[in-house]
């Protein structure tokens, strides 16, 4: 009965992500959403990605990385340069973009293995500056100029991206893949002495959050017409971070709520820089006040509706019985 209810479950919420697919599209094939709105929109689905994909790091296997930036960047140009150099169609550049980030994600979570907490983060951080640094001195991307890209983006790439993501690391997270970096997580000792591969958890995660970051990074560099290696500095990996965080560790919803939010403050606020970085922080000293665990801490929105759920069976049980 539970399968099925998930299985119900599931194909309403693609019925319900379609039919808003083509709303979305209808509305800007028909003109009705201006430039400013699109690229809130684009943005804002770019976000979600790098959230959740972040997610799967942090919230998941309880990896403390802050150089998600770096996968971005990493994506970013690869794509951009087997659509600008090579003239590789786009759809195969966002995977070749996704698989160089990978690697990346791959050649950072081996060495890094040792490392918990502050360390790790030390080290991830340090990796995306060492990006950084390096995209600043190559000519062949344009150096500290920057790289002019194709506008190849469009709302169909873009919500397909987001969907799959979603749906890959949703069902990663709820297999037993998932279960065992959830229990990294907790206590990777225990865990280890229980038989779980930790090691192979830990890159697991690494290369598949690495893997989305750099598609995000293929849709990020299409959709600007040009990148720089300043896009991509360490205050872009503390965004990406802001959003899983504030979200709560542990939940997916929660990312993509915050992602959501931040890129609306964060856009309507973008010609008044000082106020925004204001805003920014009083909503985080807030919520660390006020909900220390993030806005939903580690449950999902599926959760709360199966507690309503319970809630009014039980009542209707105690109705039951009264009348009885």
């Amino acid at each position: 009965m539970t399968t099925l209810k998930r299985i119900n479950g599931f194909w309403l919420s693609m019925v319900l992500a379609l039919v808003f697919f083509g709303a979305v599209h209808l509305l800007i094939s028909g003109g009705v959403l201006n430039s400013f709105y699109i690229n809130t929109l684009f943005f804002m689905a770019i976000n979600i990605i790098l959230a959740v994909s972040l997610h799967l790091i942090i919230g998941i296997t309880g990896q403390f990385s802050i150089g998600h930036a770096g996968f971005l960047a990493v994506g970013a140009y690869a794509s951009a340069i087997m659509t600008m150099k090579l003239q590789i169609p786009f759809s195969l550049a966002l995977l070749v973009g996704g698989v160089t980030a990978a690697v990346a994600g791959l050649l950072i979570g081996i060495p890094s293995l040792r490392l918990k907490g502050d360390y790790l983060a030390i080290a991830t951080l340090g990796f995306g500056e060492i990006v950084r640094i390096i995209l600043l001195n190559v000519d062949y991307v344009g150096g500290a100029s920057g790289m002019t890209v194709t506008h190849l983006t469009s709302w169909p790439w873009v919500f397909a991206c987001l969907l799959i993501t979603i749906i890959v690391i949703a069902n990663f997270t709820n297999s037993t893949h998932g279960r065992a970096c959830i229990s990294i997580r907790e206590d990777e000792i225990a865990a280890d002495s229980m038989g779980i591969n930790t090691t192979y958890y830990k890159v697991a995660a690494f290369v598949i959050g690495s893997f989305f970051a750099g598609i995000a990074g293929g849709l990020y560099a299409h959709h600007f017409y040009i990148i720089q290696p300043t896009n991509f500095g360490f205050l872009k990996s503390f965004d990406i971070l802001i959003f899983v965080v504030l979200g709560g560790l542990g939940s997916m919803s929660g990312a993509v709520i915050a992602a959501i939010l931040l890129t609306i403050v964060s856009t309507f606020l973008q010609d008044y820089p000082e106020t925004r970085m204001i805003i920014y922080s009083l909503v985080l000293i807030l919520v660390m006040i006020y909900r220390p665990k993030g806005l939903l801490g580690t449950r999902e929105l599926t959760s709360f509706f199966r507690l309503r759920r319970a809630v009014e069976g039980g009542k209707q049980n105690d109705n039951k019985h009264t009348v009885a």
